[in-house]
């Protein structure tokens, strides 16, 4: 199936179960997974059953991992590395924006092979941007080729945690500001410019494999925090992607330590 035609499935899985719920829902269609914090709809599940479903008629001998299925399964997580082929459902990346109602969140989908990140998707449905990207290809924009902007500035940098946020690297960045908390907005954000690198401890591959492949393909870089490419077998604490060497450089070599006993999330 072609790159533009498993967007259109992941358009049309928006429009059936996602937006229908958007500012919609009912307080028994929230719950939360491990944490208080960590929330999952009921837009979530049907949105990932409709994705499976469909992907796994197209390819019966793929292995399709989504979010929510490895929270009852969490085995299937270290299945993807070793898979032939597999697709990494995140069926809505946002859902705390979701929930509030706020228009940061979207349906992302990667393809693996023997490991590798193939191609990537990020669908946006309250925007109407879709992503696309193929390794060696380039990064697509509603089917156009997408080319990164580079603001002329001191690179900005973005993170979710709050004591990060107005780090400037003793003046050699801009300050930090907030993430979008949505990895289908971040990385759309790092291409079109808005900031220039952004940091995470989640290291989940069905919220970074198709934005990383993205950035990379685009020119930038995606590395853990200790200088190697991201991929679905890594396991090192800390993401950062920048849209550039330099940047990433800089970033890196004097971000802050997490605090001893923190923890990925």
């Amino acid at each position: 199936m072609d790159t533009e035609a498993i967007l259109d499935l992941m358009k049309e899985t928006a429009e059936a179960v996602i937006n229908p719920r958007f500012r919609a829902l009912e307080e028994g269609d929230i719950s939360s997974k491990s944490s208080p914090g960590d929330l999952v709809t009921i837009a979530d599940k049907e949105a990932e059953a409709h994705l499976t479903e469909a992907l796994a008629r197209i390819y019966p001998d793929a292995l399709i991992v989504g979010e929510e299925t490895v929270f009852s399964r969490p085995e299937l997580r270290w299945r993807i590395p070793n898979a032939d082929h597999a697709f990494v459902i995140d069926p809505i990346d946002g859902t705390r924006n979701f929930v509030r109602g706020r228009d940061e969140h979207g349906v992302m989908l990667a393809e693996t092979r023997g490991g590798v990140t193939t191609r990537g998707w990020i669908w946006q449905p309250r925007t109407g941007r879709g992503y696309t990207v193929e390794r060696g290809a380039g990064v697509l924009l509603n089917g156009s080729p997408l080319v990164a902007e580079r603001p002329d500035r001191l690179p900005l940098g973005a993170s979710s945690k709050d004591r990060l946020q107005g780090f400037t690297a003793d003046g050699a960045l801009s300050p930090v500001r907030r993430t979008n908390f949505s990895c289908a907005f971040d990385y759309p954000s790092i291409l079109h410019g808005e900031f220039d690198f952004v940091f995470y401890t989640s290291m989940h591959p069905w919220d970074h494999l198709a934005g990383c492949l993205m950035v990379t393909e685009a020119g930038g870089v995606a590395r853990t925090m200790d200088g190697l490419a991201y991929t679905v077998s890594s396991r090192s604490r800390g993401l950062m992607v920048a849209n550039d060497t330099l940047t990433w450089i800089t970033a890196q070599q004097r971000w802050p330590a997490e605090p001893r006993g923190s923890h990925q999330g």
